[in-house]
């Protein structure tokens, strides 16, 4: 990673810069995505056009790169080495000049890092979206990490929400099935939340509290003394990154061994509080030398509301023990609105849960050859106008986007395995919830 310099803060100067990217690339990415998707493209969009969305993005920062990040845990999407050159998105954005981060120390704590810590590496161990993680010592020897965030990059988040927000309000305006405004306000604010280390650093609380039953999970310990709203200081968790883990590859049973765990880090703390980590990424997971799978990076932890919660609790454990779901009174009950006709909506929801339930449905589980994903979206792409006419509440935005992302890492781990028994193992969490 080389120093880079401030992300554009302006709404104009943001969107000249994507619309220059999307001039250089023309519609290279979403086209041959979308044919590649239906299997009419075996030519994918190549290397080069991944480099230049990276280094735009990476430049950006900001809601554009969160978008690019997304992207890039998607294995039906891009090949993998498009895939590999994407991934940089995750935690390798170009950092700001430690010059930036002497400031904002200063501003926030009124000394350079060189007067509150031991030792402070100028060097980023990682880079991202908002900030950027440095590896530090405490004056008692313990080792950090240390988040801070990059000036200007609340500025630069809200002129990328406001040029979405308008690219979604007037898809809105063309029709009622394409209304995305409930949908867009709750990631909008999710994001804007983002930007409040200290809400975080409360957030990382709550997740461990959440994870304290399983053993083979870790969150890091908040160093409260060094945490401000644009400053976190974590306990640094040693260990590799899922990102690297699946780089350099592994065994199954490793790789299966982190899909458990995975899976765990995901269902378990819903399950009993209805708390989810909603930026699951691969580079914010540590595989730790003891074996346990550490969670890194809480500001998009979501607490859901406790009737969402209770009914898909319900909906795990029925679904897992095998019993009949009624698919549509579950929906109606987490707060879908259904404008079909019961006959139509039941035999639609019912092929998306049958996708989604293949793991369950047998004692071995091979995830290298899962369709899942990609059986979804041809599915949604069929009956598309149906589809849009099944609309899920609001706050199942982070929902989707953390179960989506637990499906894209256990397909990028290729793990295989009895995967039933592992659900199955979760199942007295709802009782216990």
């Amino acid at each position: 990673m080389e120093d880079g310099k401030a992300p554009p803060r302006g709404r104009f100067q943001r969107f000249v810069k994507l619309a220059s990217l999307s001039a250089t690339l023309g519609t290279d990415v979403v086209t041959r995505g979308v044919r590649r998707l239906a299997g009419a493209d075996p030519d994918p969009f190549g290397r080069g056009a991944a480099e230049k969305l990276v280094a735009t993005l990476g430049d950006l920062k900001g809601a554009a790169m969160k978008l690019g990040q997304m992207a890039s845990m998607d294995p039906d999407l891009f090949p993998p080495e498009v895939l590999k050159v994407l991934s940089r998105l995750q935690n390798e954005a170009p950092s700001m000049p430690f010059s930036d981060v002497t400031d904002v120390f200063s501003d926030e704590l009124g000394q350079a890092p060189s007067e509150l810590y031991e030792t402070f590496d100028e060097k980023p161990l990682a880079a991202a979206s908002l900030g950027q993680v440095h590896r530090a010592t405490l004056k008692g020897g313990r080792v950090v990490a240390v988040k801070v965030q990059y000036p200007g990059i609340g500025e630069a988040l809200k002129a990328d929400l406001n040029n979405m927000g308008a690219v979604v309000k007037a898809f809105s305006m063309t029709s009622k099935l394409m209304d995305g405004r409930a949908y867009f306000r709750e990631i909008a604010e999710q994001m804007a939340l983002e930007l409040d280390y200290l809400r975080e650093a409360e957030l990382a609380r709550q997740m461990a509290a959440a994870v304290k039953m399983f053993p083979e999970l870790k969150v890091p310990e908040v160093i409260a003394e060094l945490t401000t709203k644009r400053i976190l200081t974590l306990e640094l968790l040693p260990g590799e990154t899922l990102k690297a883990l699946l780089a350099r590859g592994v065994g199954n049973a490793d790789r299966f061994r982190v899909a458990r765990q995975l899976i765990v880090a995901i269902n378990g703390p819903f399950l009993l509080s209805g708390l989810v980590h909603a930026d699951p990424h691969p580079g914010n997971f540590m595989v730790m030398p003891d074996g346990r799978l550490g969670l890194m990076d809480f500001g998009a932890v979501k607490q859901f509301s406790a009737g969402f919660h209770r009914t898909h609790a319900r909906f795990f454990r029925d679904a897992v023990k095998g019993e009949h779901v009624d698919v549509l009174k579950v929906m109606r009950e987490v707060g879908f609105t259904l404008e079909l006709p019961d006959a139509e909506a039941q035999p639609l929801a019912q092929q998306m849960l049958d996708i989604a339930v293949r793991p369950l449905k047998t004692d071995f589980y091979d995830f290298a050859l899962c369709t899942a994903s990609a059986d979804s979206k041809r599915l949604f792409a069929k009956h598309a106008a149906q589809y849009l006419k099944m609309r899920p509440p609001a706050e199942s935005v982070m929902f989707g986007r953390s179960f989506g992302g637990l499906s894209q890492n256990l397909k990028l781990l290729a793990a295989q395995g009895n995967f039933r028994e592992v659900y199955q193992g979760l199942v007295p969490l709802v009782t216990a919830a």
